[in-house]
């Protein structure tokens, strides 16, 4: 078995992957909370998590990846206010924008997707064995998880615990045992959505709902966990602390991994500035592809910096190899193992700069042989690596055309589902804008009774 290495945030090093059960690899990655269409910071770990998904595929026989939707959230609520809909009308419109925008980006679905809202009984019954063994209290309708109780809280994040105070960002409400306790169960008004349970109607507080769901389809202790670095306090330090006491001081996870941020233009992304750069406005000036080269043309996790430059930079390297691919089109392509250089990149911590190094040594070796065999060999190698980080999965010809990997029949079905919903809604705007996004594509609408027709544009 090839060597894995892959840096813990919990030890901040690099450690050689070793899975609990080799016969069963589990890794769970946070999803998205709902309530607005994804930019592109949103996009980084699903595709950074997705060539790590297709790694461990080809190391291992069994891989459950997990990616949950948080679909009760209190974005979620004012959204749905605003609008005079449900909550779940919200969060169905934005869950099928997600994957839309992950389709255009060439990332795989996931083993299991769990909704918060299918999994209430089990984060009941979690606050509840929390509270049974001491590790949780009831507040004027509140449960909150005692941090007293957990003696390593705050190891994960590597802050003491005024850091935690002012790091958590939460109200020191007057009936906290601690100002860092933090809420597992909280009450909802009757104009919030709510659920009963032994606390009386309320929602769960986002922390215990990926430890429940966790728990539930991948067991107490999961290889790796996975999200943005702006997760990890008070995220993932807080589902650390829950799930261990929870589960009886079993380890909850034993390789934490997290990506960096995207800047544009050399500044943080943020609503403030107005640079935040949704999914499906970039597609319609840069293919999906050319976007998930530009998320793993920088190591996983340092800080991207996204620019027209950066965008640009993908597509020329694209075509460069997608270039080598059309000059071989006279040979005939067959299995191919990936070469050992390449994988050695992805064996060192998901290095996928160098990965992609070695993918233009391919190319150029590629380009200049005039050995039959030889280019056979370099030609499936080449597409055996693209594979392996989602890229190069077009035909030449149909790249260069310019519509490569619009037509993706699942893709656009579900925007036109989503455009269809927002014209129910009288989200007029959403709607033109989806259309727009298509016809950028490569692809017509034609609204007509009982419904709407696509085609490709002539």
């Amino acid at each position: 078995m090839p060597e894995l290495r892959l840096h813990n945030t919990l030890t901040r090093k690099k450690e050689i992957f070793v899975p609990l059960d080799t016969e069963r690899v589990t890794m769970y990655v946070c999803g998205p909370t709902v309530y607005s269409f994804a930019h592109i910071g949103n996009a980084r770990p699903p595709v950074v998590f997705d060539v790590l998904a297709r790694l461990l595929r080809s190391l291992y026989p069994n891989v459950e990846y997990v990616r949950n939707i948080t679909d009760i959230d209190d974005k979620i609520n004012k959204a749905a206010v605003m609008e005079g809909v449900g909550i779940d009308v919200i969060s169905e419109r934005y869950t099928n924008a997600f994957h839309a925008d992950l389709g255009m980006l060439g990332v795989l679905p996931v083993d299991i997707e769990p909704r918060v809202t299918d999994h209430l009984p089990e984060i009941s019954a979690m606050i509840a064995a929390l509270i049974e063994d001491g590790f949780a209290y009831e507040a004027e309708s509140h449960v909150l998880f005692d941090v007293s109780t957990y003696k390593t809280y705050g190891e994960l994040s590597g802050r003491n615990q005024d850091e935690l105070i002012a790091g958590a960002r939460v109200e020191v409400a007057p009936y906290k045992k601690n100002p860092s306790d933090f809420v597992l169960w909280k009450p909802s008004s009757d104009e919030q959505p709510g659920w009963d349970s032994p606390w009386g109607r309320g929602r769960p507080g986002w922390h215990i709902e990926c430890s429940a769901m966790a728990k539930a389809h991948l067991g107490r202790t999961i290889d790796i966990h996975g999200g943005g670095t702006d997760l990890v306090f008070p995220h993932h330090e807080n589902e650390v602390a829950q799930s261990t006491c929870a589960h009886g001081g079993d380890t909850y996870v034993r390789y934490w991994m997290h990506n960096g941020f995207i800047n544009v233009n050399a500044e943080k992304m943020s609503k403030s500035l107005g640079n935040v750069l949704l999914i499906k406005d970039l597609v319609k000036d840069y293919r999906g592809e050319v976007i998930r080269y530009a998320l793993l043309s920088a190591h996983y996790r340092a800080q991207l910096e996204w620019s027209d430059d950066t965008a640009r930079q993908a597509q020329a390297a694209l075509d460069r190899l997608y270039g080598a691919l059309r000059d071989a089109e006279d040979i005939d392509v067959s299995d191919a193992e990936v070469p050992q250089a390449f994988m050695d990149t992805l064996l060192d911590d998901l290095n996928t700069p160098k990965a992609l190094a070695e993918m233009f040594n391919t190319a150029r070796a590629l380009n200049i042989s005039t050995d039959d065999e030889e280019r056979l060999r370099l030609k499936s190698s080449l597409l055996a690596c693209g594979q392996l980080l989602g890229i190069l999965t077009q035909d030449p010809a149909t790249w260069f055309a310019g519509d490569a990997g619009v037509f993706d029949e699942t893709v656009i079905d579900a925007l036109v589902a989503d455009r269809e919903q927002a014209r129910a809604d009288k989200q007029y705007a959403e709607a033109d804008a989806i259309r727009d996004k298509l016809l950028a594509l490569g692809v017509e609408l034609e609204d007509v009774a009982g419904g709407t027709r696509w085609r490709k544009a002539r």
